[in-house]
């Protein structure tokens, strides 16, 4: 038996973009943050005609991790 999972919304994937930028401006350090910021900008741009419904879970999860991530490597940036 398989089970289809629907698309995120749009509302879902611009939350989740907003929360990237928001979270990486954090960096305190002004290259990591204009790295990070342009990397999201792009990356979001280039995958912004992705129609497939599994790609499109696959992009959503990752950018889940990187959000995990950032959050992450600024609170650890925060204590130094």
């Amino acid at each position: 038996m398989s089970l289809k999972m629907a698309a995120p919304s749009r509302a879902q994937v611009l939350s989740l973009y907003r929360a990237l930028l928001r979270e990486s401006a954090g960096f305190s350090a002004y290259s990591y943050r204009t790295y990070a910021i342009r990397r999201i900008r792009d990356a979001f741009r280039e995958n912004k005609t992705v129609s497939d419904v599994l790609e499109v879970q696959k992009l959503v999860k990752q950018a889940k991790e990187n959000l995990t991530m950032i959050k992450r490597q600024v609170r650890r940036c925060m204590y130094k």
